[in-house]
Order: C-alpha cells, then structure tokens, then sequence
C-alpha cells in the first residue's frame, strides 16, 4: 500500500482477515456437529485447492497470509443455515451461494464487500 498522500491503485488487494479471525473459522468448523469441506485459492498463485475436510492440520498447514478466499461446502439448507450463524458470531467478509459460503481474505481496495 502507498504511503500517506500517495495514489492507491484501485487494483490493490487489501487484506480483510487476520490470523485470529482464521483460526476462529477453523476452531468453529472443527466443534460443528457435522463434517464440513472446504477449499482456498491461493493468493499468489491463483491456485484453487482440491475440497478438503481436515480442519484440524491442511486447513492451517502454511499459516493463513496467502489465503485469498475460503470456500465451505453447504451439504443442505440445515448446514449451509447453521454455518451462517456460526460465522455470523465470527463476523467475516463474505456471501452466501446457493451450496457454499465464501469467506474473503482478501479484496480490491475499490470493491465493497458485505460482512456474514
């Protein structure tokens, strides 16, 4: 990011979570009831992980700096509705689809982003 006064460009990704939040998600998925997947895309090298279910070493195996985005798989209405109010209380960046909820980790300095 530029310095005070400098132009930002509005392609800049600005980070929206942090270490904390991350772990909050993986703690939350690792105690819910029922086996949830998942998978990142990689913010340096735009590659999108194979779903995953182990939230408790792949999830956090490399840390969460390069985390672009977190997709979790909603197997029905009853899961994809409990994993809302799970991130609810958590309070990240991110949307609802029709059989997921994407968590941002990052977004452009000029997009608005909606909090879960």
């Amino acid at each position: 990011m530029g310095e005070k006064g400098e132009y930002m460009d509005s392609n800049e990704l600005k980070p929206l979570m942090n270490n904390t939040k991350w772990e909050e998600i993986r703690q939350a998925m690792l105690n819910y009831a029922f086996p949830t997947k998942w998978r990142t895309k990689n913010i340096d090298t735009g590659y999108i992980s194979l779903w995953d279910g182990d939230w408790y070493y792949h999830f956090s195996d490399g840390g969460y700096k390069l985390i672009e985005w977190l997709e979790i798989h909603a197997e029905d209405d009853l899961i994809k509705t409990d994993l809302i109010q799970i991130l609810k209380k958590i309070h990240v960046p991110g949307e609802v689809t029709t059989d997921s909820i994407i968590i941002y980790g990052y977004n452009k300095t000029n997009e608005f982003i909606d909090y879960i």
